[in-house]
């Protein structure tokens, strides 16, 4: 293995936004030699991709071996190494595996790392990639009760999957979801959060996710590797070590105060309650006074950029929550240097209905926009910022509700950024359907739509339109008008 090597394109992150930018780059450039640097044995990929409306878009996600992209893609080099160091005035960049690398243009996609309530506690999981899932499931079935913080995706989907144990979920919201939905759709979905788990024989929408066991473990050296997706948990058994179902207790409104472990616990103040909460090997105090015994907890509040690796002797622009600022053609403040997914922030004025969250859906189009915008860059070509821009969409799934059936987010769902100037309409049918609309000024520029609505299209359509609907008033949720035909 050469020590040195001149590279045009070299991408670092083995997720959806770098694998998609390596694949861009190497079928646009099909005579060059594309690098993709990635800390873990396996890479995900997008299959099965949808494109549901003009800016809905599904998609399954598949962790294959990184053979499998160098078979599709000649030109495209995987090598499995983290990042030692980023020289960027230099256009040179370090593998941890002793490789050099000096480029033309790199674009970063490291990801996010866990945001950890508390560093270095032996009873504090974060889970974040498949190593700390996996490391989760074995812990769990020797578990009777866990404490899980956060109101994320993935907290949302561990406290429905768990099984056989206690769940204990803190969030410091009033309602569960507050990142994706309102307290209404909290309300509509928190019946599947209870009722008995029905058989999951049916196929899962994205792939398991998996240790290649050829490969190396990432956990080991301390590496991340790439983000899990919304259906992590599949093929992966969730259960506690106690024969039934203990059910979910949700304390709203509150945070983690302090975390002790059992000797912390015995020293402390709050020893005078050792035989009400029983002896367990941590507790947690939270800031509406309520203590817990539990086996471990589970850190779910998110995560945060992973930028350590480039930011030594490096004059990146950070935003506020850390991450690399971008421009609108995907470039940070270092020459020659893009950045796409989790590990950056938009630093261009957004479009009035589109904001960033740390999703797959966004790492997709970050990660293909990059790869046109160094494209564009490299063969002077001017480039105008993709239209997934202009109105915020994503499709998810929640509590696997009507496993058919799709959670629909368009636009400014949650109301962001419209302080008291709008307005609500909502439709629910419980069991059924829960349809929002979010008005300002009397034009729509946001709704939830769970269930089988059929509605997404028609309602992305008013949002883009800007078209005064005034004087339709509620009749524009009225369920016996077909809006479908209606603004056809």
């Amino acid at each position: 293995m050469a020590s040195d090597k001149q590279v045009r394109f070299i991408i670092v992150g083995g997720g959806i936004a770098g694998v998609t930018c390596a694949e861009q780059i190497a079928s646009q450039f099909p005579s060059d030699e594309v690098y993709l640097l990635t800390a873990s044995p396996l890479v995900k990929t997008v299959t099965n991709f949808k494109q549901v409306s003009k800016t809905l878009e599904e998609f399954d996600i598949e962790e294959q071996p990184s053979r499998v992209l160098e078979e599709k893609y000649p030109n495209l080099k995987v090598v499995q190494s983290a990042v030692k160091l980023l020289r960027a005035k230099e256009h040179l960049l370090q593998a941890e595996n002793g490789q050099t690398f000096h480029y033309k243009k790199v674009c970063l996609c490291s990801g996010g790392r866990p945001k950890l309530l508390i560093q270095d506690k032996p009873h504090v999981l974060g889970i974040r990639d498949t190593d700390s899932a996996q490391e989760f499931q074995k812990r769990l079935s020797k578990a009777k009760r866990i404490v899980v913080i956060g109101n994320g995706g993935i907290a949302l989907e561990l406290v429905y999957e768990v099984e056989g144990c206690e769940v204990i979920w803190a969030i410091k919201d009033k309602a569960i979801g507050n990142t994706f939905f309102d307290a209404g759709a909290a309300q509509f979905l928190i019946p599947s959060l209870e009722a008995e788990k029905k058989d999951r024989s049916l196929p899962c929408k994205r792939s398991r996710y998996t240790t290649d066991k050829t490969g190396g473990h990432s956990g080991a050296s301390g590496e991340l590797g790439s983000a899990l997706g919304p259906d992590w948990h599949e093929g992966i058994e969730l259960k506690g070590a106690e024969q039934s179902s203990s059910g979910v207790h949700i304390e709203y409104e509150c945070e983690v105060d302090e975390i002790f472990t059992q000797q912390e616990f015995l020293q402390s103040k709050l020893r005078t309650k050792k035989s009400e909460l029983g002896m367990w090997p941590a507790y947690v105090q939270l800031t509406n006074g309520k203590v817990y015994g539990c086996d471990f907890v589970v850190s779910a509040t998110g995560v945060v950029p992973n930028t350590d690796p480039f930011l030594h002797g490096n004059n990146f622009e950070l935003a506020a929550d850390h991450g690399l600022r971008v421009d609108d053609h995907m470039r940070t403040s270092e020459r020659d240097v893009y950045a796409a997914g989790d590990v950056c922030t938009t630093g261009w004025e957004p479009s009035a209905l589109w904001q960033q969250m740390r999703l797959w859906t966004q790492a997709r189009q970050m990660g293909w926009y990059a790869a046109r915008c160094m494209a564009a860059d490299v063969l002077e070509e001017p480039i105008e910022l993709d239209f997934c821009f202009e109105l915020f969409s994503h499709i998810t799934k929640f509590f696997n509700y009507k496993a058919s059936t799709s959670v629909v987010l368009l636009g400014k769902f949650n109301a962001q950024g419209l302080g008291q100037d709008h307005e609500l309409l909502v439709r629910c049918t419980k069991g059924h359907e829960y349809v929002k609309v979010v008005l300002t000024g009397g034009r729509m520029v946001g709704a939830v739509l769970i269930g089988e609505t059929d509605l997404e299209e028609t309602f992305e359509n008013l949002i883009l339109n800007q078209m005064d609907l005034s004087r339709y008033g509620e009749e524009l949720l009225n369920p016996n008008i077909d809006i479908e035909d209606y603004f056809d």
